[in-house]
């Protein structure tokens, strides 16, 4: 990751648009931009197991906004245009959220804290029914307290409980509006919170219902459903599936610089659009659309994400079971896989964010069983029976397609024959509907980064609660260990943690992680203020201080 020096210029430059830059543009900043992300732009919830995966985060970063936000080293940042928190205790853990007293949705409704107790209700695991992605920090908390219709709300964690990475919660794309959710029910102003207080099981079941769902994006949708909490709002979704924003003129803090942008979910066109510049960002994963020509009127930056790129089993069918994933994984080149994405083998599951002093703790347990392909190994895994793999992935991806490719070359001398059955619409849901029996995806089944970030949050995708434990493996050990990093801070504890969980990970073998996933942001030469982040935000993070020049 970038150093603190780069890491804070690269804040200040991004958010702020260079007036050296802009003065030289005769006409001025141009009224749309096109911005193309990796991933499905299906639902504007990105809070779902689906929507988390979704290249809905780095659309609307800036359309549903919180008391934080994540910026270009992935780093949480105060969003004080939406509110405040303050540390009102830390044993237990106590925090003080006051919103904005200007804050208002872009329908004219009040930001309150209900939308906060919705947040916290849809994502702590304490009501069924809700398909959140994970329950990482919200599980937590032990109470919300909050009057409804207000702005203010006082929560309260678990004794013991203190959630390092608190700064994570109620953040940009992690609040809904609670008000649609209430109209769509015919509940009365403040009904949400009302039934969530009461644990009124009837009600919060189709709160969660509708929570699951109202958001879908299609074309035909009712846009009153969509209010925007932030610079942006959403206008119109298009029948190829992109999302029109404009800008918000409900917003209270500064306004976009650019009045629109449309965010286009990538295709198999990429090289042709960039051709013909049409795209004046592009957000992707590295190699996800092979050997990009750029003309000279671009610039490329690559960085790594936060993200690993894995093989994630299904929790049915052929891999559902040690042995089989065991000797997939004895039989899958890790090595060549990570030379030909030109990074090193990851082998994080637990500490998966970025590189650093604990990585050598998964690492070692690891020991090199699973580096080089071993077909013997694989065959005895078995007991040499043969064995069928279904390995999917969002298409067209020329690096994943390459990496399918060379797994089904490693894995035939072992009698297993790998299949790539990849669509434009695999994701964590094919996963789960037994439609694959691997999918082949960044963290959380992410065409994306797929990552909130940090270690913390992101270990929680292989607890047994959690939504995008895709796999759905299960071992309450590794519960623990998950459930304690997520609350220890102590550097040694961290390291005992980390070894012990990995020790068993790799024998359960849930998932195989092969590398870091690359990112390759392109700007048009005359687009200032874009800055990647390593996170599932990426590069949206920032986008309403974004400028094309004329």
């Amino acid at each position: 990751m970038i150093a603190w020096s780069r890491r804070v210029a690269a804040l200040v430059a991004a958010l702020t648009v260079g007036a050296a830059g802009l003065s030289a543009c005769s006409r001025g900043p141009a009224a749309s931009i096109d911005f193309a992300v990796d991933g499905m732009l299906t639902t504007y919830n990105t809070n779902t197991v689906a929507g988390a995966a979704s290249g809905g985060p780095q659309a609307f970063a800036r359309v549903l906004t919180g008391f934080n936000y994540h910026g270009p080293d992935g780093q949480i940042v105060g969003d004080h245009d939406f509110g405040k928190i303050s540390v009102v205790g830390r044993a237990p853990l106590i925090l003080d959220y006051e919103i904005n007293a200007a804050a208002v949705y872009s329908d004219g409704k009040p930001i309150t804290c209900d939308d906060m107790v919705l947040a916290w209700a849809s994502q702590s695991g304490r009501f069924p029914g809700f398909d959140a992605a994970s329950r990482a920090g919200y599980t937590d908390i032990a109470s919300v307290d909050c009057a409804p219709g207000q702005k203010k709300a006082r929560v309260s964690f678990a004794q013991d409980r203190a959630f390092v990475d608190y700064g994570q919660l109620f953040a940009a794309t992690s609040m809904m509006p609670s008000h649609v959710l209430a109209d769509e029910l015919g509940l009365p102003d403040g009904g949400v919170t009302t039934a969530i207080t009461n644990n009124d099981a009837p009600a919060v079941d189709r709160i969660a219902k509708a929570w699951n769902t109202t958001w879908n994006l299609t074309p035909d949708i009712d846009i009153k459903k969509f209010p925007s909490s932030g610079p942006y709002k959403l206008d119109s979704v298009t029948d190829e599936g992109a999302v029109a924003l404009v800008a918000n003129d409900k917003w209270w803090g500064a306004a976009p610089v650019t009045s629109r942008i449309t965010v286009w979910p990538r295709g198999a066109d990429i090289q042709d659009r960039i051709n013909q510049g049409a795209y004046d960002v592009v957000d992707v994963a590295a190699g996800s659309s092979g050997t990009l020509n750029l003309p000279d009127d671009y610039v490329r930056t690559d960085a790594p994400s936060a993200g690993i790129e894995q093989l994630i089993f299904a929790p049915q069918g052929p891999m559902s079971q040690p042995p089989e994933r065991r000797a997939l994984a004895h039989c899958t080149p890790r090595d060549i896989i990570a030379r030909n994405a030109q990074v090193p083998i990851a082998n994080a599951r637990l500490n998966p964010v970025t590189e650093d002093a604990y990585s050598a703790a998964e690492s070692a347990v690891e020991g090199g069983r699973f580096t080089v392909a071993n077909p013997e190994a694989a065959r005895a895994a078995i007991n040499g029976r043969p064995l069928t793999v279904r390995i999917g992935y969002q298409s067209p991806n020329a690096r994943l397609a390459a990496t399918v490719g060379t797994i089904a070359k490693a894995c035939a001398p072992a009698g297993i024959t790998v299949q790539d059955v990849a669509t434009n619409e695999t994701g964590p849901l094919t996963l789960r509907n037994n439609e694959i029996d691997v999918l082949l995806a960044s963290t959380g089944g992410a065409a994306g980064s797929g990552s909130s970030g940090s270690n913390a949050m992101d270990a929680y995708d292989l607890h047994s609660a959690n939504g995008n434990n895709l796999s759905r493996y299960s071992n309450e050990r590794v519960d623990g260990i998950i459930a304690a990093l997520a609350v220890t801070s102590d550097p040694k504890e961290l390291s005992r943690l980390l070894g012990e969980g990995g020790s068993i990970l790799w024998t359960d073998m849930p998932t195989i992680p092969l590398y870091r996933q690359q990112r390759t942001v392109l700007t048009s030469k005359d687009m200032y203020a874009v800055s990647s982040s390593p996170t599932r935000w990426g590069a949206g993070w920032n986008m309403d201080r974004w400028a094309l020049g004329g």
